[in-house]
């Protein structure tokens, strides 16, 4: 059972649908927990071929929930790295699927919830969704092993854009870069996913999920050797100077002074 997903299974296509609506899908470690949990047990599911991800209400997911409780300070280091690594668990989990997975992109996609629509095979978008990492206004670098599915997608500059400048890209410029595969109305998103999904369930499974896991692992043969680290780089950011003035200032919606400490 779960409490922060519904998921729901209709011959070939299932469908997975983020359900914390109230706070923008906002991603906690109880989610993150339940969205590996879910992509794991596809593992078993046969009968499914292609899994449709989504968000309940507006958004896609707003990135992780920054009302959450802070980690206790006396929790030993050893514990905060592996709980640092939640995000990356369920990008890998994500990427391991054997169905085809899609995201039907609702709203916001930030931070983690970028990382996670960007993570799936395809992507069809409504047109008030939009894709933003504000780790960077948050004093912090991108984690969840994500940085080089951004740069595979868009490129370098725009990599750059998006991770460094924190750029808030809408619709029609997502599927100009290539982000969205299909851009269509709120109204038409689901249908328009499903259409999708029926294509793909269709095709001989066995060779699609060849295919894919072969082509996931041509475009990412060296992510992890590179970025093994990223979740470590998060928890030095968290003892600099402009880490702590950035929370509050971002919350606030004011800029902060950021001096390189």
């Amino acid at each position: 059972m779960y409490e922060l997903l519904e998921i729901v299974r209709s011959g070939r296509i299932a469908t997975v649908r983020f359900n914390r609506p109230a706070k923008a899908n906002a991603l906690n470690g109880a989610i993150l927990l339940e969205i590996e949990r879910a992509a794991l047990e596809f593992r078993d599911d046969a009968e499914s071929r292609v899994v449709i991800f989504t968000g309940a209400g507006r958004h896609f997911s707003s990135g992780a929930d920054l009302t959450d409780p802070p980690p206790r300070e006396r929790e030993p280091l050893v514990l905060r790295r592996r709980r640092a690594r939640y995000g990356e668990r369920v990008i890998r989990a994500l990427r391991a699927m054997d169905q085809i997975t899609i995201a039907a992109w609702n709203g916001a996609a930030m931070g983690g919830g970028g990382c996670i629509a960007l993570a799936l095979d395809f992507r069809v978008g409504a047109d008030d969704c939009f894709l933003q990492f504000p780790e960077i206004d948050l004093g912090m670098n991108l984690m969840w092993q994500s940085l080089p599915l951004v740069t595979q997608l868009v490129g370098p500059a725009r990599a750059k854009r998006l991770v460094i400048g924190g750029d808030r890209i809408l619709a029609p410029e997502l599927e100009r870069w290539g982000v969205l595969d299909r851009l269509v109305p709120r109204a038409s998103l689901m249908e328009a996913a499903s259409e999708l999904a029926v294509r793909y369930a269709s095709k001989p499974p066995i060779a699609a999920q060849m295919i894919k896991r072969s082509v996931n692992h041509l475009v990412s043969a060296l992510d992890e050797s590179i970025m093994h680290m990223d979740s470590d780089q998060n928890l030095f950011t968290q003892g600099t100077e402009d880490r702590k003035v950035a929370g509050p200032a971002y919350l606030a919606k004011k800029d902060a002074e950021f001096t390189g400490n």
